[in-house]
């Protein structure tokens, strides 16, 4: 790793290999941290697990989204720790060990992309790059008390990325303000759909309704003041759209993931060996009726918002928990939180979230969905909207 000095045990403990930079742009002066799923030159790509890490070779050529902002004036300072194969959403790696939250030590990071929120947070790197496909940027962000941005699907290229389930896959930041959040994600993409100039305000009541008292009265603090209409995104139901979800990824995570697993005949932790046995176990039957249901809801999500409607949102249901919480808590809050999470997931929308405070002594995050292609303007409205949480 090229830091000096990594208190927050964020980064691959690589050899040091200078990354060549712009030496200005608009991002010139700012350092960034890459999730080690991305391709480096000059680095291997690990991925959070031991086998992979061990077959890869050094890259010669860099992801063409990290190499973006290495040409608009970012300083790469190193490959940040992630949950193997980032098919996690706690940041805890049994190989490779777990980045301290800098906001809450004592509690996880959050996962896969554990190191990237976690360094951001700590002041390590003014932009992080992490991948988003069940939540794995906007959670870490929502528990280290960073910004952070799942954009919309497909707008960022995920070539020289591991994929996990690509219809789900997207190349997340997270930065410490809205600002350069929007610095970053400028050089990556264009509004393609930007939101007027007032868009309509809405808020989900099934969202709100999955809260405990602690967590709804910090979600609406943080949008006190502010006018939103309910509007109802889950035409079945968060069970069912949860349902969805876990076989549509699955069914993408059988094709694209679950056959290194099996031919590299990995040692699998617990969690990872239940999500791969599940995806494994999906017939074709069962992935096709899942893809039509995305479709349908997909739909469903797209004409309540329209082009001009954002919604409302708190990120997962909870502060981030320590490391040694029973076995049910791990267990359930993936369960619990992701009913909220495959929204924006299903139905491939920006969600960009931000700090709303501490909760429990711990961070809380909040978020907008807005509509396909309207990321950079979200971004501007989230900035708007936040409060002094100083």
């Amino acid at each position: 790793m090229l830091i000096e000095h990594d208190p927050y045990h964020c980064y691959m403990p690589y050899p040091p290999v200078p990354v060549e930079n712009a030496p200005d742009g608009p991002l010139a002066g700012l350092t960034l941290g890459v999730k080690d799923i991305y391709d480096v030159a000059g680095y291997r790509t690990g991925c959070g697990c031991p086998i992979r890490l061990a077959m890869s070779d050094i890259k010669t050529a860099t992801a063409p989204a990290i190499q973006a902002l290495l040409d608009a004036g970012a300083a790469f300072n190193g490959k940040l720790h992630t949950d193997e194969l980032a098919w996690s959403m706690y940041g805890m790696n049994a190989h490779f060990g777990m980045p301290v939250n800098p906001n809450a030590p004592g509690r996880i990071p959050g996962g896969s992309s554990s190191g990237s929120g976690a360094a951001c947070a700590g002041g390590l790197a003014d932009i992080t790059v992490g991948s988003d496909t069940g939540g794995s940027v906007r959670a870490p962000a929502s528990f280290c008390g960073t910004w952070g941005i799942r954009p919309t699907h497909g707008l960022i290229s995920l070539d020289g990325v591991m994929p996990l389930a690509p219809s789900y896959d997207t190349c997340g930041l997270f930065a410490r303000d809205g600002a350069t959040l929007l610095r970053a994600l400028s050089v990556l993409l264009s509004d393609s759909a930007p939101l007027p100039d007032a868009p309509r305000l809405l808020k989900s009541p099934e969202m709100f309704d999955h809260l405990g008292a602690d967590q709804r009265a910090a979600t609406e603090a943080a949008f006190d003041g502010v006018t939103a209409r309910d509007v109802a995104l889950y035409p079945d139901g968060m069970d069912a759209a949860y349902a969805t979800f876990l076989a549509s990824m699955g069914g993408d995570a059988q094709k694209h993931i679950v056959p290194f697993i099996r031919d590299s005949n990995m040692p699998l932790v617990r969690g990872i060996d239940g999500r791969a046995a599940a995806a494994e176990a999906l017939s074709a039957g069962d992935i096709a009726r899942a893809e039509a249901q995305r479709t349908a809801f997909a739909a469903h999500v797209d004409a309540a918002l329209g082009g001009d409607g954002v919604v409302l949102a708190p990120v997962v249901h909870d502060v981030a928990f320590a490391p040694d919480a029973p076995l049910e808590i791990f267990d359930n809050f993936r369960h619990i939180s992701q009913r909220m999470l495959c929204v924006a997931g299903l139905a491939g929308l920006p969600q960009v979230t931000w700090p709303a405070g501490m909760l429990n002594g711990a961070p809380w995050g909040v978020s907008l969905i807005g509509p396909r292609g309207s990321d950079l303007s979200l971004v501007r409205l989230a900035m708007t909207l936040q409060k002094d949480t100083a």
